[in-house]
């Protein structure tokens, strides 16, 4: 029996798992919509941490305006079609945490797991699928007008903590602490007192990670 009082929250890039090359496709997707793609230090200059965030930095320095909504479904159809050409079988492989995964399954079997991630939602089932995460897991990609943490926010609305993210980032921990929940990285690009493990901790590790995050 499933106990749904406490929502848990993970990214997916760098945390479940690596699509190398997710910045260079983002760029060619938007070239083909766009005539010439973005450079890499246009996409340097954006300060936002998700899909919605970046494309409309990227549309107002080039076009002066914001993104709209069908801007950013044409972005969002245009990115999955390059991820699907460049990760489909016998292409490319897609690197899977296997032991954080296989955590995660564990934990969706006694409390509401969620995947809050900045890709555009499309190309998060995409990654999700390709990683063989469940598809009963809730996923929550990036939506216009969120950022990360609207994102969290949004995925815990109702839902009675303790929560937590976990992330492999500076943003997901600076996302986490604007909505005020505990963090636990992955990797070792988030630097900071709280806990982290590595991307090939095994599952009893990440599952007694969280339970002692979620006593407090």
């Amino acid at each position: 029996m499933r106990s749904w009082a406490m929502p848990l929250c993970f990214d997916l890039d760098g945390t479940l798992g690596h699509f190398s090359s997710g910045f260079v496709l983002l760029r060619e997707a938007l070239g083909g919509l766009w005539g010439t793609a973005p450079t890499a230090e246009d996409l340097g200059r954006c300060m936002g941490s998700t899909d919605w965030e970046i494309v409309d930095e990227l549309h107002r320095l080039r076009f002066g305006s914001g993104l709209d909504e069908i801007g950013y479904a044409a972005y969002q159809a245009a990115c999955v079609e390059r991820f699907q050409a460049v990760f489909a079988p016998g292409c490319r492989a897609a690197v899977a945490y296997g032991g954080i995964i296989e955590a995660l399954h564990r934990l969706a079997e006694r409390h509401p797991v969620w995947l809050v991630s900045g890709n555009a939602p499309d190309l998060l089932a995409f990654k999700a699928d390709t990683l063989g995460i469940d598809p009963a897991i809730p996923r929550l990609g990036s939506l216009p007008r969120h950022d990360r943490t609207g994102l969290l926010r949004r995925a815990l609305e109702g839902g009675p903590g303790p929560h937590l993210y976990v992330g492999d980032r500076p943003h997901d921990l600076a996302a986490a602490r604007a909505a005020g929940l505990p963090f636990l990285g992955v990797g070792d690009a988030v630097p900071g007192d709280h806990p982290c493990l590595p991307s090939d901790a095994a599952p009893d590790q990440v599952v007694a990670s969280v339970a002692s995050l979620l006593r407090g």
